[in-house]
């Protein structure tokens, strides 16, 4: 039997899964991140874990791997993981050489698209934009060729990375937008992501709440405040639904887990989208917070 093996490496807690070829799961473990150890620690956790799932199983597995970060293609390097100390490191070689076979590796955002790409809420789709809102903001781009589903990297292995581009048509009291780590200010994550919206909360009303704890209870000052988010939001995927055109947008991640965004994006986006129709479907993820590892399976018996 041919098994795929997925690893979502976390920072807390590294989880895998075997799947069949038809998708369904076989066996799932996850052990504590030991990053405090160091880079070889996290590879050896890792090793370990893969082997302790084939012996059980009895086989050799396919593997993927998903991070948060990306591999430099100028270096082969992990880069931008809230993983410290994997930043720097070609962990895909590293794990390769241990394990005495290929390791495909990409960020979790890409694993989340291409598991509900593959057999999730838009496995009849040809283009999949797979959105995860949470601390951060990002998302993966999945195209089917044939039978298969494809995650594309890009040039610069940047696509997705719609969380860094600036709020677009921005308003007065939108500008510069605040501050954001990667150096500049506006960016659509310091808009949509959790804290982005605690924050924009918290400047309106003096307010203090979690993001996603916004769309409980009723009070006109929390409705504004969704209503701000989810014109920003309409706003940020129209840009992507004029590039890319997708069937399908995939909502992940704790801010896209509040269940008025699945009417209110699709009665904003007609505003924005440069079309006199729009028929890009809104949904929840199928595979929930088993997305990532999911995918990172279905990322190693890709070609």
């Amino acid at each position: 039997m041919k098994v795929r093996l997925g690893v979502d490496l976390g920072g807390t807690k590294i989880e895998i899964v075997a799947l069949d070829p038809e998708g369904r799961e076989l066996v799932r473990r996850r052990v504590p991140t030991p990053a405090s150890r160091g880079y070889d620690a996290v590879v050896g956790a890792i090793v370990g874990l893969v082997a302790e799932v084939e012996r059980e199983l009895g086989v050799v597995g396919t593997l993927g791997v998903g991070t948060p970060g990306a591999l430099s293609p100028a270096t082969g390097l992990l880069r931008n993981s809230n993983t410290t100390c994997l930043n720097g490191r070609p962990l895909d070689r590293d794990l390769s050489h241990a394990l005495g076979r290929e390791v495909r590796l990409a960020n979790d955002a890409n694993c989340f698209a291409l598991s509900e790409a593959t057999d999730g809420a838009a496995s009849e789709a040809s283009i999949v934009f797979g959105v995860i809102v949470g601390t951060g903001t990002g998302a993966g781009v999945v195209v089917r060729v044939g039978d298969t589903r494809r995650v594309l990297g890009g040039a610069n292995a940047i696509a997705g990375e719609w969380g860094h581009m600036p709020l677009p048509w921005p308003s007065d009291d939108e500008r510069p937008g605040p501050s954001c780590y990667c150096g500049r200010a506006g960016c659509v994550e310091t808009f949509l992501s959790g804290p982005g919206l605690a924050a924009d909360h918290l400047r309106v009303t003096g307010e203090v709440l979690e993001g996603p704890s916004i769309a409980l209870g009723d009070t006109e000052a929390k409705r504004a405040t969704l209503e701000r988010h989810a014109d920003r939001f309409a706003r940020s995927l129209a840009v992507v639904l004029d590039v890319l055109d997708p069937e399908v947008v995939v909502l992940g991640g704790g801010v896209g887990q509040m269940a008025h965004l699945y009417d209110a994006l699709p009665a904003r986006l007609a505003r924005y989208v440069f079309s006199d129709v729009v028929r890009t479907r809104i949904v929840p993820p199928m595979h929930g917070d088993s997305s990532g590892v999911r995918g990172a399976a279905w990322l190693g018996a890709s070609g």
